[in-house]
């Protein structure tokens, strides 16, 4: 709702604050900066949004040097929180606040990150840790999780990227990730060591962008399809598979080749968040995050889930400050 009064009785600047609209409230999420790549947590009664910032300066390459975080009580009106990490919270990182994962677990809040290994010059995955889900974070291990030496499915130096983390109800941690070759495997419970061996994993047409999660018994993993990239998940009853594909749930991008996205599930209602590139001036390069509400259908698969400029309607959650 917006507030004018008569200008007679106060200043032109009092008023234009007066009537302006709510800050941050809508699609996208954060107006003044560009955005991508988002990951949710939902913690204390009130959700997170993680995100990688765009910077290209004329849209013709990604520079993304930090991960941005905003926080909201309703799911359409967000505070912005600053910085959560920058890529040489790694100093073994060169560069690119590529996608990223958080969960928490312990009392502590993990986050997996991509970035570029200086020694390889290729992608690799961290793993920072916090006290509090806007940080301070710090490199849990002083090195990486993932290298690009350790996957030798393909011969490009991006294929260990897009980490998504889940942890199952016996407290079994597991990691997917990849480009072109979908990837997996589980962690040990203190969250910074491989349990086993890396597994491949076929799922028709995989690009990137893998996220896993559960609900009502249902694993559901979602990625990102063909180029450009359109969202779609499989279904199983098990973390790891086998995986029953289910089909497409969001269309491609207007204006970016990528979609990236997150599901989370706040105060009785279901989200996703994920990127465009709406924004004025926005591109390939210049993206913004998002996100809907939606409800899973009587049979637990997702609907196909429109883009739109109003988000969600406010959904305040009882305590949330």
């Amino acid at each position: 709702m917006r507030i004018c009064i008569n200008i007679n009785r106060f200043t032109a600047s009092a008023l234009a604050i007066l009537c302006a609209a709510p800050a941050l409230a809508g699609n996208p999420l954060v107006k003044d900066k560009f955005t991508a790549d988002p990951a949710a947590l939902v913690d204390g009664g009130r959700a997170y949004v993680y995100m990688g910032r765009d910077e290209s300066p004329d849209d013709k390459g990604y520079v993304m040097n930090e991960w941005l975080v905003v926080s909201s009580c309703d799911m359409k009106n967000w505070k912005e929180h600053g910085t959560a990490l920058r890529y040489d919270t790694f100093k073994w990182a060169k560069d690119s606040a590529w996608a990223s994962d958080i969960v928490k677990h312990g009392g502590k809040y993990w986050f997996f990150a991509t970035v570029t290994e200086r020694a390889a010059d290729a992608k690799a995955i961290g793993v920072a840790v916090a006290d509090s889900p806007t940080g301070p974070f710090r490199d849990a291990i002083g090195k990486p999780l993932i290298t690009n030496a350790m996957t030798l499915q393909t011969d490009i130096g991006w294929d260990d990227i897009d980490p998504t983390v889940f942890i199952d109800d016996d407290g079994t941690p597991y990691m997917y990730w990849g480009n072109q070759v979908l990837k997996y495997a589980k962690l040990k419970k203190n969250m910074t060591e491989l349990d086993g061996p890396i597994v491949t994993e076929g799922l028709p047409q995989f690009t990137e962008a893998p996220y896993l999660h559960k609900r009502n018994g249902i694993y559901y993993l979602s990625y990102s399809r063909d180029w450009p990239e359109y969202s779609v998940y499989a279904t199983s009853d098990k973390a790891t598979g086998p995986w029953r594909y289910r089909g497409k749930f969001m269309d491609a991008n207007r204006k970016t080749k990528t979609v990236h996205h997150a599901f989370l599930e706040f105060n009785g209602k279901s989200y996703v968040v994920y990127h465009n590139a709406d924004l004025p001036a926005g591109g390939e390069h210049r993206r913004s995050v998002a996100v809907e509400e939606f409800k899973y259908n009587a049979d637990g698969t997702i609907p196909f889930i429109p883009q739109t400029a109003e988000g969600p309607p406010a959904n305040p959650a009882p305590g949330c400050k």
